[in-house]
């Protein structure tokens, strides 16, 4: 891949879009991650505003750290960044306290995305009050192959800068555009748990592991017993999340009922 030239051909791309579109600029959560790091490095890149909003849910010090240590890097390198926190704790607290789930063994998922939602309603406040653009972080594996996000959470987004690029692809402009070595090695997490788990945790399969999972072709006959596991790794995932990844299914009226 020729890295330079992507660069160069995302940040023209965000530059046709937002000027056809005529908002005043982006936003987007910064979470201390890689995802999250390249593509508001991107979006600094344009010259137009870009604001970098940090929220945190009982999130680990080392995840905020690397955040604000990122969003120091942007606004070293960029007049056009600028950067808020929003502290979600109390807020997801008040909201915890007033839900009733009935079946308690599926709660931590639930509260999982609803962190999540509880974020892109944050981002798109800001987007709302500015006339912004919500910066979408997914990569290629995460929206297409595994659906590996939240439905109406980080999912729910203006455009995708990075969503045709692998992860691998994603950590090659990373080191292209100077992010943080703490950022590209720490290990991919979503952030959403109250614990440490990492994506290949909750997945089970790496992101190269998924990346050949995705793009394979050959004989199946062939493959050793860790490749057959991620295979059915990523069969599994991108079966069960095909309602995130293909548009809400709509009942059409047929025209017989519609007239008659």
């Amino acid at each position: 891949m020729q890295v330079a030239k992507v660069i160069d051909h995302i940040t023209d791309w965000l530059n046709d879009y937002i000027d056809e579109s005529g908002m005043n600029g982006f936003v987007i959560g910064v979470s201390g991650g890689i995802d999250s790091a390249v593509t508001s490095t991107l979006g600094a890149r344009t010259g137009k505003t870009m604001l970098c909003v940090e929220m945190p849910i009982h999130q680990g010090v080392n995840q905020v750290t690397r955040a604000q240590r990122h969003i120091e890097f942007l606004k070293s390198n960029y007049p056009n960044v600028e950067s808020i926190e929003v502290p979600l704790t109390p807020t997801f607290e008040s909201l915890v306290k007033a839900l009733s789930p009935v079946q308690e063994e599926w709660q931590d998922m639930a509260l999982v995305n609803t962190r999540a939602r509880l974020r892109m309603t944050t981002l798109y406040y800001f987007a709302a009050f500015h006339d912004y653009l919500v910066l979408g972080t997914g990569n290629k594996v995460e929206d297409f192959g595994i659906g590996f996000y939240t439905k109406y959470g980080d999912g729910g987004v203006d455009l995708s800068p990075i969503a045709d690029l692998n992860k691998t692809e994603v950590y090659a402009l990373g080191r292209e555009l100077g992010v943080n070595t703490e950022i590209l090695e720490a290990p991919p997490t979503d952030g959403l748990w109250h614990d440490d788990r990492t994506d290949e945790d909750q997945i089970g399969a790496s992101y190269p592991e998924l990346e050949w999972a995705m793009e394979f072709e050959g004989d199946e006959s062939g493959l050793s017993e860790r490749e057959q596991e991620v295979m059915a790794i990523y069969r599994r995932l991108n079966k069960a999340n095909q309602h995130k990844m293909l548009p809400i299914p709509v009942c059409m009226i047929p025209e017989n009922l519609r007239n008659g």
